[in-house]
């Protein structure tokens, strides 16, 4: 297996300098002007406007100064934001576990409500309980994140008063205090999150055991005698768990998208807002920094899903 994960770290190499370049490419070419307020201030002269871009490597061309950048990057120095004048990567630690904390507790609260409902809905089709999961679901999958988002803060917020609408980076309480108030502030944005991809997820581990349950091997099981608890979580979701996890790697872009969307309406610190702040004030090495990083994730995500294939078939060997 250790080769295996050699082999796909280094195919990932190309894909991630592909990536690499595409965004550092865009947003060169892209318009503004990261020291747009020098050039309108004026007691900032001309000339040490110019030094400083000069300074920078501004004035170079794209491919030179992605060369720096990359160089850079392989060196562990990614660059220092033009904004509040910190390293990135300080930036980016600061803020990248609780966006993790967040998608991870989501995630893993959308596993825990998709999986059981799923199966169930499945081994008892057209069903009363079925039929309103399927319901429940469409609307889940129906509703945008933000607008979910919107709904929690007006009835839990501002109607019954149970839970804060806003983020607070630094707490004051100490102890267990400190875990009250931190559940209590990160309870709706993982909620939001978990909801629209638990709903997404339970219509797909429906249809995949549908799709298994009917096969012959799944007959000649119940045919020996075996208990139709063993026979479902044995035989049947072991297998029809390979197309969720293919399903749930192929959705990792869109669930950083919808934890940029969240940290926005709840005022998350998190990597998302950092990203959306340094879009509009055009910190490109933020900007950069960010994306990349989001696709590393994203590619680290997909190999720990081809490492799941081999656990839930048998047949899948890593060479």
């Amino acid at each position: 297996m250790g080769t295996y994960i050699l082999r796909r770290l280094l195919i990932a190499v190309p894909s991630l300098l592909g990536i690499s370049v595409v965004l550092f490419t865009v947003l060169a070419l892209a318009p503004g002007d990261p020291f747009e307020e020098l050039a309108t201030n004026p007691n900032v002269p001309p000339e040490v406007r110019m030094a400083l871009r000069a300074s920078l490597g501004l004035d170079d061309p794209v491919w030179q100064r992605y060369v720096h950048w990359l160089t850079s990057m392989l060196k562990g120095e990614w660059g220092f934001s033009f904004v509040s004048r910190l390293d990135v990567d300080t930036l980016i630690m600061q803020r990248l576990p609780v966006t993790i904390a967040v998608i991870g507790l989501s995630q893993l609260l959308a596993l825990l409500i998709a999986l059981p409902v799923g199966i169930l809905a499945a081994v008892k089709p057209y069903s009363w309980f079925d039929r309103i999961a399927s319901t429940l679901s469409f609307i889940g999958f129906s509703l945008p994140t933000f607008f979910t988002g919107l709904l929690f803060i007006l009835f839990f917020s501002i109607t019954l008063d149970w839970f804060p609408f806003v983020f607070q980076g630094e707490v004051a309480a100490t102890g267990f205090g400190w875990w009250v108030v931190q559940f209590k502030q990160a309870i709706m944005p993982i909620m939001v999150l978990g909801l629209f991809q638990a709903a997404s997820w339970m219509r797909y581990v429906r249809s995949s055991v549908l799709d298994v349950v009917r096969l012959d091997y799944v007959t000649t099981a119940r045919s020996k005698g075996l208990k139709e608890r063993m026979v479902i979580l044995k035989h049947v979701v072991r297998n029809a768990l390979i197309p969720v996890v293919t399903l749930v790697a192929l959705q990792v872009p869109g669930i950083f998208g919808g934890a940029i969307v969240t940290e926005q309406i709840f005022r998350i610190p998190g990597i998302g807002s950092l990203l959306i702040d340094s879009i509009l004030r055009n910190d490109t090495p933020v900007i950069m920094a960010v994306t990349f990083v989001f696709a590393c994730l994203v590619v680290l995500f997909n190999l720990v899903a081809d490492l799941l294939y081999g656990w839930l078939d048998p047949r899948i060997s890593y060479r």
